[in-house]
């Protein structure tokens, strides 16, 4: 009898253990505190995807190689600017990529939507050159659409040199005309940038996250001669409520890298993490993801910056010289409103973080005045970092005084 119950307490505690990770056990997942020691990539960022601001970092900003990860901005840039029904013609070069490769063949040819499931499922490396050169005619071509969109993105410390994440190096002429050898790396903060771009502000941030969250999928060649299947590896989707989208990567350089997303109660978080760990340490990326996940769902709550106190001292009337007016000698202002009066959820620590509000507006105009034209900015801001802008605008148009209003007030006044 007492075997029976020891083993059905040892069963019991491996069984909770295996399946703590898939269940979405909301008491568990408190992270109250987070240090960089306690993680084991090299470097790691927990950023607001609403906002952009960064929760968390540890050497968030050290350039270092991101393996596939990399894809998720093949994959975005390829939705925006491509054609889904399209048909890709397979290169020599394309089917000569190592491995993690779907095996396509020269002169093959496939849709472009096909490529992208093989792209962001199995991250296949020569889907990755395929779908680059239909794009942007070559590899370079298309890594200088990479890099732009990356500056577009506010993106600081990226270099795109392949469109798969392969480890790559090559020379460039800087400013002063010297040569200077760049890797295929980025940040962690730019990576989250990335991830955050291709969620919430991409025109295909809903086809991104729809490739993305599918866990299998079939499709085979132009001719229908070939079948493949496809099955999603980013793990993260099933170990935590709310989990949005994610990208694995690795190589012999850049070791286990990963972009992830997680949605929940109004809030996004990105998890970005680089050189996480090396061969036998393939769950280091799980356990670093789901420690920055919980620690930010612990921590940051939705706050309505429109509720902080807006002083009417930087509301109150503008003189306007050389305004029209009703009588000659008569001095005229003008109203002020805020413009954007729209309410501003941002993530703020549910302990102790407060927005400082400040104004600049301007004490006198001179006519002519426009509607509705900006004369200052209110902004929220926390350790210097500007949370939100709102924009003080005038009420009315003023004209500027001329000889035909000063002829039309002098004899009004000469008639009286």
């Amino acid at each position: 009898m007492k075997r029976s119950v020891l083993y059905f307490l040892v069963t019991a505690v491996y069984m909770l253990a295996f399946f703590s990770d898939k269940m979405p056990v909301l008491a568990k997942e408190k992270e109250t505190t987070i240090k960089e020691g306690e993680l084991y990539a090299r470097s790691a960022v927990l950023m607001d995807a609403d906002s952009g601001r960064i929760l968390f970092e540890k050497e968030g900003n050290v350039p270092l190689p991101m393996a596939s990860t990399t894809k998720i901005m093949t994959c975005i840039l390829a939705l925006e600017n491509g054609n889904l029904e399209d048909d890709v013609e397979v290169s020599e070069y394309a089917a000569s990529m190592p491995d993690v490769q779907l095996h396509i063949r020269a002169g093959e040819q496939y849709q472009l939507k096909h490529l992208l499931y093989s792209l962001m499922l199995e991250s296949h490396n020569d889907s990755a050159v395929a779908i680059a050169e239909h794009i942007g005619g070559s590899v370079e071509g298309f890594a200088d659409m990479m890099n732009q969109k990356a500056k577009e993105i506010g993106c600081k410390q990226t270099c795109f040199i392949t469109p798969n994440g392969l480890d790559a190096q090559k020379e460039i002429e800087t400013p002063d005309g010297k040569k200077e050898t760049v890797m295929h790396s980025t940040t962690a903060a730019d990576l989250a940038r990335i991830m955050s771009y291709c969620i919430k502000t991409s025109p295909k941030q809903a086809e991104f996250l729809e490739i993305t969250r599918t866990d299998s999928y079939s499709f085979s060649n132009a001719e229908g001669s070939r079948k493949f299947s496809c099955r999603n590896h980013n793990a993260f989707l099933q170990m935590m409520q709310g989990a949005l989208s994610g990208k694995t990567g690795f190589t012999g350089k850049a070791g286990y890298c990963y972009v992830g997303a997680l949605e929940r109660d109004g809030r996004t978080f990105v998890a970005a993490l680089l050189a996480c760990g090396w061969p036998n340490h393939k769950t280091y990326k799980w356990s670093d993801t789901k420690k920055l996940m919980k620690y930010g769902l612990s921590n940051y709550e939705k706050q309505d910056l429109s509720e902080d106190a807006v002083s009417g001292e930087w509301l109150k009337a503008i003189p306007v010289a050389d305004a029209q007016s009703s009588r000659l000698y008569e001095s005229t202002a003008v109203d002020v409103y805020i413009k954007d009066d729209s309410k501003a959820p941002v993530l703020l620590m549910k302990q102790g973080e407060r927005a400082q509000v400040s104004c600049e507006v301007k004490q006198e105009l001179t006519a002519p005045v426009a509607k509705d034209q900006e004369v200052g900015t209110i902004r929220y801001q926390l350790d210097g970092e500007v949370l939100w802008e709102r924009k003080i605008c005038t009420s009315k148009e003023l004209k500027k005084r001329d000889y035909i209003w000063f002829f039309k007030m002098a004899a009004a006044n000469f008639v009286l």
